[in-house]
């Protein structure tokens, strides 16, 4: 089982004011073992520290204050993830793009005192994918969609889109994943 997921963070242009950042989006499909999606999460985050979105994150992501205001906090939310993903019953592995996402859930489950032990069994896509098709460069998730062929769906730097953009390369190396 394959959870591909992606994370919406806060954001600044230029210098942020903390080193502290919050996610602000969860979003995440279930793969079967052959690359069919099974499930599909999604939850948007109230962040905490800076409860104002930027307008820099807001024009990134799309996200609106409302979206954010209207929705549970961090630790409501990854506790709603944790029991979508079913650690004790199932065998799965995270999937991400890059290391950032599986890092940014860490950091915020010790800053809120949730075990993130579940956070381990963990495929960095993006270096991966790389070294599968032995490229020189490395690519972002956009462009790396559409080299395999696959259309972009959605609005980039949102979580859901990005995670359901992420799953179309999952499916298509489902056999040739390391873990």
């Amino acid at each position: 089982m394959f959870i591909v997921f992606d994370l919406e963070t806060t954001c600044w242009d230029g210098n942020p004011p903390t080193d502290i950042r919050e996610v602000i989006e969860i979003g995440a499909l279930r793969l079967d073992r052959f690359g069919q999606v099974v499930g599909r999460f999604n939850r948007f985050v109230r962040p905490t520290h800076f409860p104002m979105l930027s307008p820099f994150c807001k024009k990134l992501t799309s996200i609106s204050q409302i979206d954010v205001n209207r929705s549970a906090t961090f630790e409501r939310a990854i506790k709603e993830f944790y029991d979508w993903i079913r650690p004790e019953d199932d065998e799965y592995l995270l999937c991400a793009w890059g290391n950032f996402d599986q890092k940014q859930l860490m950091r915020e489950c010790e800053m809120h005192h949730f075990d993130g032990f579940w956070l381990e069994p963990y495929i960095n896509v993006k270096k991966q994918y790389h070294r599968l098709r032995k490229l020189k460069h490395t690519y972002g998730l956009k462009s790396t969609v559409q080299r395999e062929g696959f259309e972009f769906e959605g609005h980039h730097h949102r979580a859901e889109w990005d995670a359901l953009n992420l799953a179309k390369i999952v499916a298509k190396f489902v056999d040739e994943w390391m873990f």
